[in-house]
């Protein structure tokens, strides 16, 4: 039979955290591809979850979130950003980040609109706008002085009468780059110039390095009434199977996003949010202390892997490494990735696929460091033998 796939989603197929996931289980390498911390959450929200299960909470919540983890996440907006949001109609709980973007793009863009993204760009956006029916104009993040950062009249040349929206990653994945209070300023005076939405994704938020520090795009002026700020509980509590996530913006786009939002999942499951909710008030030290052992795993990871031959670009936030094969003898990321696990037992991730041309990302391999530092030890062993 022919493909009975619609035509704007072929070209996607399974995702490549899906498909090298299935190849560290196949190869029995260690798994440094997909970003999930192979270590629990806070004791006490994992008990809260359990609780709210004993207690009942396993019913429908309300389709807007819980008012419990509303209102928590606005109190975190206004003490870490003192950005205030009504907790009754400016919040907005979804089953995590990915579902929000979708839900954002889904309500905001349409056929013919077009959506700027910082590309390498996480594999569900270029999916969520070819779903909407829109187009993806990518704007290159490029190596300078040791971060990976736009060309200012690259992202002006990108805008035309159709740009509906710009989406900003930061902290970003997969390069690790914080974007400063400068460059962020350059992407609000875009958006106030032409009248674009931004969407921003921050689920990293908390985990930013050294003396990198995340600011939110809504906070620069004309931004709050134009962003529709995304974050979740996965990344920050290392709970990434729960996605509980949520949306913060000004009533109208929480109507426009919730309008979709409510026929893609309906709700997200309720004893989650009760923990998250627990999580925002009550265990940020706890986030604080998993920052810090996340730098200090960025830095073994990093500098293993300069010692297996690989020229590394040392992130300043998220999980990831980014990692340049080529004076290993490896011009082909994607290829190298494949070959990995039957040369030295270990999974990456390759970069180019976040590209909306691989090949401008053709010679990076992304590596995660979210593990237990035997791991990451175990990890470089392989590297240091294999390659």
């Amino acid at each position: 039979m022919s493909d009975p796939l619609v035509g704007r989603m072929r070209g996607f197929g399974t995702t490549i955290f899906a498909e090298m996931s299935a190849l560290a289980v196949r190869t029995g390498a260690i798994n440094l591809g997909q970003g999930f911390p192979d270590e629990g959450g806070p004791a006490s929200v994992l008990e809260r979850a359990v609780e709210a299960v004993r207690a009942g909470d396993n019913q429908y919540p309300p389709g807007i979130g819980i008012p419990e983890l509303r209102r928590a996440v606005s109190e975190q907006r206004l003490a870490r950003y003192g950005q205030a949001y009504d907790p009754d109609t400016e919040v907005l709980v979804t089953v995590g980040a990915t579902e929000a973007i979708a839900s954002a793009v889904l309500a905001l863009a349409g056929p013919g609109d077009e959506v700027i993204a910082f590309e390498p760009f996480y594999d569900s956006y270029a999916a969520t706008v070819a779903l909407a029916g829109a187009r993806i104009v990518p704007v290159t993040l490029r190596p300078d002085s040791g971060r990976f950062t736009f060309d200012p009249d690259e992202l002006r040349r990108a805008v035309t009468a159709r740009t509906k929206a710009v989406i900003v990653n930061s902290p970003h994945n997969p390069c690790g780059t914080v974007f400063t209070a400068d460059e962020l300023r350059f992407v609000a005076g875009i958006c106030v110039e032409h009248d674009l939405t931004a969407i921003t994704d921050e689920v990293y938020e908390y985990l930013t390095f050294d003396d990198a520090a995340h600011l939110p795009l809504a906070s620069f002026p004309g931004m709050r009434e134009r962003t529709v700020t995304i974050s979740s509980a996965g990344k920050t509590f290392s709970v990434t199977g729960w996605k509980t996530g949520w949306v913060c913006a000004p009533e109208p786009y929480i109507q426009a996003v919730r309008t979709v939002k409510q026929f893609l999942t309906y709700v997200g499951a309720a004893p989650w949010q009760h923990a998250v909710a627990h999580g925002l008030r009550h265990e940020l030290g706890w986030v604080e202390a998993l920052r810090a052992s996340l730098q200090a795993k960025r830095d073994r990871l990093s500098a293993g892997l300069e010692s297996a031959g690989f020229t590394v670009h040392r992130p300043q936030g998220t999980y990831f490494v980014q990692a340049d094969p080529r004076p290993l003898g490896h011009e082909d990321g994607e290829a190298f990735a494949r070959a990995l696990p039957g040369l030295a037992g270990v999974v990456c991730i390759p970069t180019g696929v976040f590209y909306a041309e691989p090949a401008r990302g053709r010679h990076y391999v992304r590596f995660a460091f979210c593990k237990k530092d035997e791991v990451i030890d175990e990890a470089v062993a392989r590297l240091r033998h294999g390659l």
